[in-house]
C-alpha cells in the first residue's frame, strides 16, 4: 500500500501545482483561437479537444474561434478556383466565399464540435452570422497608396455577444466560425480568425485570449535568435509590430487589441505541442509569449 501511495505522489504534486491557477481562473472566460498544425494533425486535434473540455470542467468558460486556411485552399483547388493573396489576405470572390462558408461552417466547425462532444454534450457550433454575433463591412486594404478591392473579406464593425453568453450560461462551449454578415449590403464576409477572436475576447470581457500558432511564441530577434519572449507589455509589442513576419502580424495585432480593450492577458502559444493550453494556464512555467497591458511589468 505504501509503495502505491509513493508512486502516485507525483500526480498529486502536479494537481496541487495547478491549484492557484484553478482558483485564479475559476468562472473566467477564455477565448481560444484554433489554427495552424493543431487543425490538421489528428493527435493534436484530439489533445486540443481534451484541453478545452478540461477548462470547462475546471470551472472556466472556454470559447473557441476558428478559421480554416489549409482546408479552404484544398477545397478551392478541388473546385478549380485560384487562391490569390494580396496584403496577406485571400482574395475572396463570391464563388470562393461560397466555398469558404461551406468549409468553415460545414467541415471544420462540424469536426471540432464532434471532437469536443466525444466528452459530453458540451459544444455548440455557430458562425458570426448567427444572431448578428459578428457584423462586418467590406475590407479594402491599402496597397502602394491605393485601396484595393479583394472581394468578400470583412472588417468587423460590431459584436453582439448575446448568443455566446447564453450558451456559456448554459454550460456549453461555443465554437465560432469567423464569418460575418454586413448590414449594409447583406453580403457574407470572410473575417480573419485572429482578428475575430480578439474582438470577441474584448466584447466578452474575457480574462484571456489564447492564439495557437505553429511557432514557439514571439522570438526576440528572428531569424538571428530563437529566444522566445515570455512576457511583454502592449507598448513593447507595438514597437515590435513593424518588424514582424506577415503571418504573425494579425495574431500580435489581435493580442494588442485585446489587452488594450479590457482583456487581462493575451497569449501566443505553440499549437504543435500537445496540451499546450493546459501547460500555459495551469503550470508555473507556462509556454509561449504573454502580452499584458501597460503598467503590468516589463519582459
Amino acid at each position: 500500500m505504501s509503495t502505491r501511495k509513493h508512486t502516485a505522489l507525483p500526480k498529486a504534486q502536479i494537481l496541487i501545482e495547478a491549484l492557484p491557477w484553478l482558483t485564479r481562473h475559476h468562472g473566467k472566460t477564455v477565448v481560444i483561437k484554433f489554427g495552424g498544425n493543431a487543425m490538421v494533425d489528428e493527435e493534436l486535434k484530439a489533445a486540443f479537444a481534451q484541453d478545452v473540455v478540461f477548462l470547462r470542467h475546471a470551472g472556466l468558460k472556454p470559447v473557441v474561434v476558428h478559421g480554416g486556411g489549409p482546408q479552404i485552399s484544398a477545397q478551392l483547388d478541388r473546385h478549380g478556383l485560384v487562391s490569390e493573396f494580396k496584403a496577406g489576405l485571400r482574395v475572396t470572390t463570391p464563388e470562393a466565399m461560397d466555398v469558404v462558408r461551406m468549409v468553415l461552417a460545414g467541415q471544420v466547425q462540424r469536426e471540432l464540435v464532434g471532437l469536443l462532444n466525444q466528452h459530453g454534450p458540451l459544444a455548440v457550433g455557430m458562425t458570426g452570422e448567427d444572431a448578428h454575433t459578428i457584423t462586418a463591412t467590406q475590407h479594402r486594404p491599402e496597397i502602394d497608396g491605393e485601396l484595393v478591392d479583394i472581394g468578400r473579406v470583412g472588417q468587423i464593425t460590431a459584436i453582439d455577444t448575446g448568443a455566446i453568453e447564453a450558451l456559456l450560461a448554459d454550460g456549453r462551449i461555443p465554437v465560432i466560425s469567423s464569418i460575418a454578415r454586413s448590414q449594409d449590403d447583406g453580403h457574407v464576409y470572410n473575417v480573419n480568425a485572429d482578428t475575430a477572436a480578439a474582438a470577441l475576447a474584448a466584447a466578452l470581457g474575457a480574462e484571456t485570449l489564447m492564439v495557437l500558432t505553429d511557432v514557439e511564441g514571439l522570438y526576440e530577434d528572428w531569424p538571428h535568435s530563437d529566444e522566445v519572449i515570455s512576457r511583454l507589455t502592449a507598448s513593447q509589442l507595438e514597437r515590435l509590430l513593424p518588424d514582424l513576419s506577415s503571418g504573425m502580424v494579425p495574431k500580435m495585432e489581435g493580442c494588442l487589441f485585446a489587452v488594450r480593450n479590457g482583456v487581462t492577458t493575451a497569449r501566443v502559444i505553440d499549437g504543435r505541442v500537445q496540451h499546450s493550453i493546459l501547460l500555459e494556464i495551469f503550470t508555473n512555467d507556462g509556454i509561449g509569449t504573454m502580452v499584458v497591458p501597460d503598467g503590468q511589468g516589463e519582459s
